[in-house]
């Protein structure tokens, strides 16, 4: 699986705590292997973010992505439930 990273998700990668760093790679590595292992609590979002998927950094933290070409994605943005709004 490749991993495509939008602008946005660069952004706000960058405005989040160091230390979250390590678990967010521990986080996306999980993913690349198996984007539905029950400890990323991956699900579809709906209502406006309808199309878009999400999982869990940690209890406050998420990824927003979406599935392109069957096996790749591109991760849309990440931070605190605030990013569903």
């Amino acid at each position: 699986m490749e991993i495509f990273y939008s602008s946005k998700f660069k952004r706000s990668f960058r405005k989040l705590p160091k230390e979250l760093a390590m678990v967010i790679d521990e986080r996306i590595n999980i993913f690349s292997d198996k984007p539905f292992d029950n400890r990323l609590k991956t699900h579809r979002l709906g209502d406006r973010l309808k199309g878009l998927w999400s999982f869990s950094i940690t209890h406050k933290h998420r990824i927003i992505f979406e599935f392109i070409n069957g096996s790749n994605v591109r991760f849309i943005d990440i931070g605190d439930h605030r990013i569903y709004r």
